[in-house]
């Protein structure tokens, strides 16, 4: 995939390695909505590697404001009151419904 051309999509062939790189699928119907979106996304991100006054360290922290913590915050809870009202628990854990599909 070459950045900068004046092509107006991507073609076919770039969004399927794109979507496979990413583990997504796309139906046929798809394929055209992500050829004209993925070449825009090129393209800003083009413009913005052409700035002439772009600096990557602002990329990593553009503020320096210091964000101070709370100050009320419990240091520690301990165990037998923290699992008192939980509705499982294993020993000193607290057991959780599984959420993740095979």
């Amino acid at each position: 995939m070459k950045c900068g051309d004046n092509m107006e999509e991507l073609t076919k062939e770039e969004v399927l390695h794109v979507a496979h790189l990413a583990r997504i699928g796309l139906s046929e119907e798809e394929i055209p909505k992500y050829q004209k979106s993925l070449k825009k996304m090129i393209d800003e991100i083009d413009k913005i590697k052409t700035m002439n006054d772009f600096d990557p360290d602002m990329m990593i922290s553009p503020c320096t404001n210091k964000v101070p913590l709370e100050s009320n915050l419990v240091d520690n809870v301990p165990n037998n009151d923290m699992l008192t009202n939980v509705p499982k628990k294993k020993g000193n854990f607290i057991e959780v419904p599984v959420m993740v599909n095979e």
